[in-house]
């Protein structure tokens, strides 16, 4: 793996919630009206090398899909630049540009992100179609090319999504994500609805599809044992910041944030021996609401080891060890590569 390929420089996006009909009323009688931002991601800035798998790891809300979505060119950021290859795709305030094509995702839900209207074969060819990358007379074997490589039958191409499993219906969503020939592929949970028996084979295909094609990859989950599985790096975010981000065994081994030490220890845990029975330790509290997060540092709340400089200064990734960063005050910086 060599320098970085993919940048996030930055990046920060709030959305702003539409004044319903009931407030306009109330504001025109004179109650104030009070319009808060969500802030979904806030200042985050991190790379991922040409090959590399990132994983990205936090609690619902914490802005993980609204960063995938921003790297795809799905969401325009408010702030910060998006860069592959050192082009950038995204830049605060503007659409992304015509070179997004290099980034394609998998989403969570594959009963919801194929058209149940369109065949199999149409859905898969679309995207390839419409950009060039084949022409309609050779689409048939470039789509049963596709099937193929994910392990589907090539003659499933005139059939439609109802007649496929959810693990089938997710490789027909990756074989989607394939055809556009990315440079990179962001997986937006792409197991977590899947049944456990299923969940291994499309992520032992993950793992074999980015040796075959020598893809990067942003792969974004909650399950701490599926990103530690797939991942050479793992980022953690909590309330739209990087709290702490390193190789992998790192992380898991040598955690440096209170915030992804809380995570691991809230991670069930079967011990057998001795007849002791299953126990772990959840994160005390709930993640703070995005439209009024604390000040400081965000953990803070629910933090058992937050100092008063916590509460009222936001912590920068500081280096703790190579190639390993946490965001927290109570970390000792290392100097040097």
């Amino acid at each position: 793996m060599s320098e970085a390929f993919v940048t996030v420089d930055g990046v920060s996006r709030q959305f702003v919630p539409q004044v319903s009909l009931g407030d306009r009323i109330a504001a025109a009688l004179g109650s104030p009206l009070e319009q808060r931002a969500v802030r979904a991601v806030e200042d985050v800035s991190l790379t991922v090398k040409r090959g590399e798998v990132l994983g990205l790891v936090g609690e619902s809300g914490s802005g993980k899909s609204t960063l995938g979505r921003m790297i795809c060119g799905i969401i325009v950021p408010n702030a910060g630049v998006v860069q592959i290859d050192g082009k950038s795709v995204m830049t605060g305030g503007r659409r992304p540009r015509k070179n997004t094509t290099r980034v394609q995702m998998i989403f969570q839900d594959p009963y919801a992100s194929l058209d149940p209207r369109m065949r199999v074969g149409d859905t898969i060819a679309e995207g390839p179609i419409a950009h060039g990358l084949v022409r309609k007379a050779e689409a048939l074997a470039y789509v049963q090319h596709w099937l193929r490589r994910v392990g589907l039958d090539p003659d499933a191409a005139p059939r439609y999504p109802h007649q496929f499993s959810g693990g089938q219906r997710q490789r027909i969503a990756i074989a989607r994500a394939l055809a556009m020939k990315p440079d990179v592929l962001v997986c937006d949970e792409p197991v977590a609805s899947l049944d456990v028996s299923i969940q291994a084979q499309i992520l032992n295909l993950f793992l074999a599809l980015r040796r075959e094609l020598s893809l990067t990859m942003l792969f974004i989950s909650h399950h701490l044992g599926v990103v530690r599985h797939v991942s050479d790096r793992v980022a953690i975010m909590y309330l739209g910041r990087i709290v702490e981000i390193g190789a992998a065994d790192t992380i898991y081994t040598n955690p440096q944030h209170p915030y992804t030490r809380a995570l691991l220890a809230s991670v069930p845990q079967l011990v057998l021996e001795d007849d002791s029975t299953v126990s772990f330790t959840p994160i005390p509290g709930e993640l703070p609401s995005p439209m009024a997060p604390p000040p400081g540092c965000h953990f803070h709340l629910r933090c058992g080891v937050a100092e008063a400089r916590c509460r009222v200064e936001k912590p920068a990734l500081r280096r703790t060890a190579p190639h390993h960063e946490a965001a927290c005050h109570l970390v000792t910086e290392v100097r040097g590569s």
